[in-house]
């Protein structure tokens, strides 16, 4: 089975917790090898663990996840946007995000998502 190594960068607890338990119990090709609530930790996580993939929420304190990817250096990795917000999905696709998930986030969209990066990795 091809595996997928991912972070979910979410500045609500909750959010993280609830995305990391989806992944775990309904797509089991996903290891989740970090999560944080903070875009300086996430840096750190993005350059220490260089995860294929990276769940990130939009709203978030200080830089909204479009900044943020702005202000990393490498981008090596897909990006799925995990958001409660419709309005910004324009905008995800300009950044060549692989998919836009509506919070709260339906298990059968997530398992799409994780079929698509899949099948992506796979064509590499």
């Amino acid at each position: 089975m091809n595996r997928l190594t991912a972070i979910i960068i979410d500045d609500e607890h909750y959010a993280r917790l609830n995305l990391h338990t989806l992944l775990k119990n309904y797509c089991p090709e996903i290891d989740v090898v970090g999560k944080t609530g903070s875009l300086l930790e996430a840096k750190k996580l993005i350059y220490d663990l260089k995860p294929e993939v990276v769940f990130l929420d939009i709203s978030m304190p200080k830089l909204n996840g479009f900044e943020f990817l702005e202000s990393l250096t490498e981008k090596d990795f897909k990006i799925v946007f995990v958001t409660a917000y419709k309005e910004y999905g324009i905008q995800a696709v300009k950044v060549n995000a692989v998919d836009y998930l509506l919070k709260p986030v339906s298990i059968k969209e997530l398992q799409q998502t994780v079929k698509k990066l899949i099948e992506l990795k796979s064509r590499r």
